[in-house]
This record gives C-alpha cells, structure tokens and sequence, in this order.
C-alpha cells in the first residue's frame, strides 16, 4: 500500500448475527444497536433479510428510519420479489444498499438449484439490473465462492459489475478456506477480472474453523476494501469475523497496515461488545479477543510484576483505547434517576419513558437489597425492560417447598391473558418443579424440549443477582429466555416464561 487507503467497516450483527439460533431481536432492540453502531463508526449496517418476515422487513425499515451516516443494507436473494422488499424497507433511508447473493459453487448449483453455469449467470445479469434500478448501491455475493472454481467466479463477477454492482463481495459461507488460500483468491480476483476497478472488493468470512479473522486480515493484506463482520463475532454456526478483532488488529500492527485506515472510534467497542450481548442474550466468553472479561487481566505474579514496570511488557493494547475503564461508577441505594439515566446511556441504552421507569423501580428494589449495583447489574436490569413485550403469560407469585430427602414441591401462579391460575407440581430440584408446574398451566404443541438452562451470577459477592438463560425447542423451532433476579429461583422462572411467550 503506497498511499493512504480506506478500509470499509460492513457490520452484519443485525442480520447474519441474529442468524445465530436463539439471537432474534425485536425492531426496538435493532435500533437500539444500530444507533450505537453508528457511534461505533462503522460505515454499513446491514439490517436484515427483509422478505424474510414482517418483523424483518420492519427492523430493517426502522433502523432505516432512525440511522442518519451509515449506509443501511437489505439482504435479497437473486428473486425479485426479495429485490422489491430491500427497496421498500430502505425508503426512508438517507443511504441505501441492496446486497444481492446468489450461489455459485458446483455443489450448490448441483443440489440447491440444479442449473447450469449459463443459468445463472443469466440471473445474476437480470436480477442485478433489476435491483440497479431501484437502488444505487449494490453489493453482489457469488455465495460460496471459496468453494466455487476459479473461472467461474472470475466470470460471474465480471458480469455483475457491468450490470451495475459496486461492489463484489467474496463469502467464504462455510468457512471453508484458510489465510494463504484467501490471499491467493482475492489476488487472482484482482489479476484475472477486468474490470474489477470498477468495484470494491469485499470478503465475509465464517469462522467454523476458528479462521474467519485471520482469512478476512488475508484477504485485506491482498487488495480486499471492505470486510464484513459482526460485533463479539456471533453468527451462524461458529459465526462470523469478528469487527473488534479485525479494528484491532489493524490498531495494532500500523508496521504491517500503517497505510490503512478506518472510521472505528475503538473507545466504543466495550460499550457496543456488552449492548450486543446484552440484546441478544449471547454471553461473551471470558477468553474471547479484545472484549472478553479476561483480555486484560493479569493473574501470574511474573506478569503483574512487569506489569508495574512497563505496561507493554505484556499488553499488546492499551486497555482504554477500547473503552476500559480503571474504576466504575458505583450505583447504590441513594442513587437518583439522573444518576441512573446517565449511566444507562453511557453503556448505550436509548430508552423509551415507560422502560425508563421500569427500570428505575427494578434498580431501587436491587439496590436495597445489594450494598453496590455495577455495571453489569444494570444491564441486566435493562435487558428485561427493552424485550419485545410478551403480555400473554406474566407470573404473578412462586412458593417453593424443599427439604433433606424429600422431592420438593413448587406452587406456581400465572395470569394468562388476564385469567389467574394456580398449579402445584414435584421435581428433581426447586427449579424443576417450578418447570414442571408451568407446563401443566401453559399447554404448547408441539411439548417443548428445555435443550439448555444455565445460571450464573451476574457479579460476585454473595448478593450477586443471578441471571438464568434457557433455551427451548418446540419442534422445529428454537427460542431463547433470558430473565435475572436477586431470588435465582424468580430468575429461572422468569426466563422460562420468556420463552414460552415467545412460542405461543
């Protein structure tokens, strides 16, 4: 890289993030993270899959609506009427992107389409010009691609850039490819399609081998100027490149991409990391890059020592250049509502008035009960009260039986759909028969299936709210519940019943 070049941030957490089973978000919460997006810097979010559903089509509208300097993406397929959906969600947006996919391995025409070559190269020149025509911006995804053959790829790109696309997206869908491999493919891209100068070459690459940051760096290093990725990495399967590993590491190495720059204020990629995963109910995994609780921290007296001495000895970065903090606010008791408010929105909460006072009053009732409230109490707090709304099934009062030797036994009452009932029931545990005295009450077809439950303590300390997420399966569906408490026993109930209103 001679001269100063631009790397393009396309942020997908809205759309191949929620993918992730159990991540769906409600057009509020979408919102919610776009507008912080927005702060993050990032310079595409792609919203949604708008033909996918109504609420789809919705989120992608409204985070259309609400988003004023990112360019707002609809995902379509090669399928007109998937091109008519991106274009009537992203009216009101003040830059639109249609980003059309169509696959292009063997494997994928040979089972998914059953076409030949020259069919579909017909569509993509077709759909292509159609979506042109309603939209300015188009991105053109051959799906597949490290899978596809060469020729092939290099020939369907050509087409799509005549037709009208700006930029070509090279997906790595099955995270199939490694570093050297995706350098050589975005090389012989550049090398062998003529008129490549006229668009943009992208990569979205999934990390189902633990290698979608390192292929996307490669890909860069080769001529790649937009990198798709999502926030902590989620996505489908073993997700997506990860935007704050990709950020960083360009951050960090200026002696390999000194020449290379980008529009991310780093300062807020904690604050994004913990609203993500806040929203989605995906917990970030202590050990994970940059954002994990353990990326910072230092236990090996050897370590702490150097440490003291120079901070560098054993930090490759410098904790607040992603928006670590040495100390917290502490929140307690006598904290007032502008306390509260002016916190929630440093952690990147935007909330409606009603939310804010259910959230006042869930914090003062914490707070009486816990000497300090942190940070990540409050977001729990605020988790529950920026949820889509589920009104058909709230719990009203649990009472729970247990003792030495004997099974105990839980006495449940909900209010369904204004209807107060009551139901006693056994279990292996306290937790269990609470289960187990919901189901006899709500009745779902086909029976759920609890296919993961866990709980943990949202802090430490022994007054630690406790967090419980479930995870059900009624079929073919899967939902995800997530709910806290200072009584673990409400937390697990709570969530339970999250997910089950997500069902009926």
């Amino acid at each position: 890289m001679a001269k100063k070049e631009r790397l393009i941030i396309f942020d997908t957490t809205l759309r191949d993030g929620e993918q992730a089973p159990g991540a769906s978000l409600s057009s509020r919460q979408k919102v919610n993270i776009a507008l912080q997006l927005e702060r993050l810097g990032v310079d595409i979010i792609e919203a949604g899959f708008p033909v996918a559903s109504p609420d789809d089509f919705e989120g992608v509208a409204q985070v259309a609506r609400h988003v004023k300097d990112p360019v707002v993406c609809g995902l379509a397929r090669c399928i007109k009427k998937d091109i008519d959906a991106a274009a009537d969600a992203l009216k009101k947006s003040r830059r639109g992107r249609i980003h059309l996919f169509l696959a292009t391995s063997k494997l994928h025409l040979q089972y998914k389409f059953k076409k030949k070559e020259d069919e579909i190269v017909a569509i993509a020149r077709d759909c292509v010009k159609y979506a042109r025509n309603k939209c300015g911006d188009i991105e053109f995804s051959p799906e597949d691609a490290t899978r596809t053959e060469p020729a092939f790829l290099y020939r369907i790109i050509e087409e799509a850039i005549i037709c009208g696309a700006t930029t070509i997206n090279v997906p790595d869908t099955v995270g199939y490819s490694y570093p050297d491999e995706m350098y050589r493919l975005i090389k012989g891209i550049r090398e062998n399609v003529s008129n490549i100068d006229k668009a943009i070459i992208a990569v979205h690459c999934h990390n189902d081998l633990g290698m979608a940051t390192a292929n996307s760096i490669h890909a860069v290093a080769a001529g790649a100027r937009q990198v798709h990725c999502t926030v902590n990495g989620i996505g489908e399967r073993a997700g997506n490149a990860s935007l704050e590993e990709i950020v960083m590491a360009i951050k960090t190495r200026k002696d390999v991409f000194g020449n290379l720059s980008h529009g991310i204020n780093t300062r807020q990629i904690v604050k994004t990391s913990k609203l993500v995963s806040a929203l989605t109910g995906f917990v970030v995994p202590p050990n994970k890059a940059i954002v994990g609780e353990n990326a910072f921290r230092h236990e090996s007296g050897i370590h702490q020592d150097a440490i003291i001495k120079e901070r560098t000895t054993y930090e490759i970065m410098d904790p607040k250049d992603i928006g670590l903090k040495g100390t917290n606010l502490v929140l307690g008791k006598h904290s007032g509502r502008h306390a509260l408010l002016n916190r929630l929105k440093e952690l990147g909460f935007v909330l409606e008035e009603g939310q804010i006072s259910e959230v006042f009053e869930r914090f003062k009732t914490v707070a009486d009960k816990k000497k300090e409230v942190f940070d990540e109490d409050l977001i729990a707090l605020v988790e529950d009260a920026i949820k889509p709304v589920h009104d058909t099934i709230k719990l009203k009062d649990i009472s729970v039986t247990s003792r030495t030797g004997e099974a105990p036994e839980a006495e449940v009452t909900l209010v369904i759909n204004g209807e107060t009932v009551t139901h006693r029931s056994t279990g292996d545990g306290p937790v269990d028969a609470c289960f187990k005295a919901v189901d006899k009450i709500v009745k779902v077809k086909p029976r759920p299936r609890l296919a993961h439950y866990k709980l943990e303590a949202v802090t430490s300390g022994k007054d630690a709210m406790g967090q419980s997420r479930i995870e059900l399966r009624s079929g073919k569906r899967i939902v995800s519940g997530v709910a806290s408490s200072t009584d673990i026993i409400e937390a697990s109930v709570k969530a339970y019943l999250d997910a089950l209103n997500k069902l009926v």
